[in-house]
């Protein structure tokens, strides 16, 4: 009986566990978060901290979101700078069966998808908004994005003592 539960148990978590689109790899937004808590307790964190907060809207099929959260965990500058300025909170807005994920916080910030997927808005450690960025703009004009354009992007909204 116990390893059946085991067995039932391991078998929902990874059913759980698994990617919302797995040909994207793996998940870099929490389909079943509420992004108001999360917004709620990064700006706790950002006020403790001296920090700002940075919100990514975007959604898991997006090769975009991908490729801009890639670049803030693996460009040493620019993990440095998101590390040491900002509280990143990943924003899912994806709409699937219906629903459309998040649509408070997008029409909170001013409707930012309206650019496209992923936008960046930036928060002071009060919740004051402070910029919207299309990440179209930091791009290489390739296939990701630049990580000169993305620290400059960083260094000038960072918070200033």
């Amino acid at each position: 009986m116990v390893a059946r539960f085991l067995l039932l148990l391991g078998l929902a978590t990874a059913l759980h566990a698994a990617p919302e689109y797995p040909k994207m790899g793996p998940d870099i937004y929490d389909p079943r978060a509420d992004g108001n808590a999360l917004v709620t307790a990064a700006l706790g964190r950002a006020r403790a901290e001296h920090k700002n907060v940075l919100l990514m809207f975007g959604a898991n099929w997006c090769i975009w979101c991908h490729r801009l959260h890639a670049t803030f965990e693996t460009n040493l500058q620019v993990a440095s700078l998101l590390h040491a300025n900002y509280e990143l909170v990943m924003i899912d807005v994806n709409r699937r069966h219906g629903v459309a994920r998040n649509a408070d916080l997008d029409a909170r910030y001013g409707n930012p998808t309206r650019f496209g997927l992923p936008v960046l808005v930036v928060l002071d450690s009060a919740g004051k908004q402070l910029t919207t960025k299309d990440s179209g703009e930091l791009e290489n004009g390739r296939d990701g994005h630049d990580p000169a354009k993305v620290a400059a992007f960083l260094e000038k909204w960072r918070p200033r003592a």
